[in-house]
């Protein structure tokens, strides 16, 4: 007979040393996942010309390796609540490790993507949203929507310095020699967390999984979200250089987004003791739609400036906002595989955005088509977000 004892442990206390390691640490954990994922998108062109790879194939990997994330998350959660986000997490990032390693070797295109889509896949699927929310969420209960935020920080900062990282050594080290040193930096950062995490507890007594249903309008609208963040991250610098930046200016806009995106994360902390999540999500859907709107139109890549700017403002503090509707009230011991279909759909839809982004500039010769649909994804997303509320 299983127990539910795990569920009624006691939440640690935010302002505790105990507390803070593991919130920092998640914010760092962040920081490395996100930050060698959203920066593939601005290895694809340089990548493209050094390695002699097909540019299209590198973007079907993306969508393939963003699908796999996605279809992995139900494994992921159960291994979260059998094993301990520790373990999952730490191994997730070794993976990434490994596969900035292995692309700074190969060289064939199917090696490129093997190594891209198997490593790089399973190792974000391992380390994002799903094993730091679980993480927070188990330490700080109710409480987690603060922690979760200032977590964010870390995806944002990591959009701001991987990129930038990469961008300044391509012209004096090369292409491999770049993915060597970002590769042989995240192992380094790993052994630390390894070493900073405490021991989870086991909660592996408890079987099964609670339901998100009454939760269907916030899952449709976090899908949503995710058809334009991930279009808009790996695919924003090479619209750039199509319309006429260097290579290095475009990857650029990557670390504007950042910036705007870390400034909203550290305040929607703040704004959280004040406002319901729902009044902020809806908010933020409805600035990401302007900044859509803009890109449909933009014909100079200057105006992509602001774009950057609006989106990053209202693209990743999306997430942990999202997770602490979802995650309120959930059995702490269940919540790895509770929230993994949340992630499912969110994954999903990111590959499938990528993947009409890419039939659709196929078709057009560009983005613009992309971006006009995203709008209206947007303006559905704060609509539903609205209705939930």
């Amino acid at each position: 007979m299983t127990t539910r004892a795990a569920a009624t442990e006691p939440t640690t206390d935010p302002r505790s040393a105990a507390g803070e390691r593991v919130a920092w640490a998640g914010l760092a954990a962040m920081t490395v996942s996100f930050g060698l994922n959203f920066s593939a998108g601005v290895f694809f062109a340089p990548a493209a010309a050094a390695y002699g790879v097909d540019a299209t194939a590198l973007a079907v990997a993306a969508a393939l390796s963003t699908a796999l994330t996605g279809v992995l998350q139900p494994v992921i959660g159960i291994l979260l609540d059998r094993v301990g986000a520790k373990v999952v997490l730490v191994t997730g990032l070794l993976l990434m490790a490994a596969s900035y390693l292995a692309l700074a070797v190969v060289q064939q295109t199917w090696h490129f993507v093997a190594a891209y889509l198997v490593l790089g896949g399973l190792g974000f699927a391992s380390s994002s949203s799903l094993a730091v929310t679980t993480l927070l969420g188990r330490v700080y209960g109710q409480s987690a929507g603060p922690a979760l935020a200032r977590a964010a920080v870390g995806i944002n900062l990591g959009q701001l310095l991987v990129p930038w990282a990469a961008t300044s050594l391509f012209e004096p080290v090369g292409v491999r020699a770049t993915y060597a040193l970002l590769g042989g930096a995240a192992l380094a950062a790993t052994a630390v967390l390894a070493l900073v995490l405490p021991r989870d507890r086991f909660w592996a007594s408890v079987a099964g999984r609670e339901s998100l249903r009454g939760r269907m309008r916030m899952l449709v609208s976090f899908g949503l979200h995710a058809a334009t963040l991930y279009v808009m991250v790996l695919l924003l610098p090479k619209h750039a250089a199509e319309l006429g930046w260097t290579v290095a200016d475009a990857g650029r806009l990557v670390a504007v987004a950042a910036v705007a995106a870390g400034i909203t994360s550290a305040a929607t902390a703040r704004l959280l003791r004040r406002h319901r999540p729902e009044t902020l999500l809806r908010t933020l859907h409805l600035v990401r739609a302007l900044s859509l709107a803009l890109a449909a139109v933009a014909d100079r890549p200057a105006a992509l400036v602001t774009v950057a700017v609006l989106f990053g403002i209202a693209s990743f503090p999306v997430i942990p906002l999202t997770m602490a509707v979802l995650s309120h009230g959930l059995d702490r011991s269940r919540m790895g595989r509770t929230l993994a279909p949340a992630w499912v759909i969110h994954q999903l839809s990111a590959a499938a955005g990528l993947a009409v982004a890419a039939v659709l500039h196929a078709v057009f010769g560009g983005y613009h088509p992309y971006f006009a649909l995203g709008l209206l994804l947007s303006l559905a997303a704060a609509l539903l977000v609205s209705t939930n509320a």
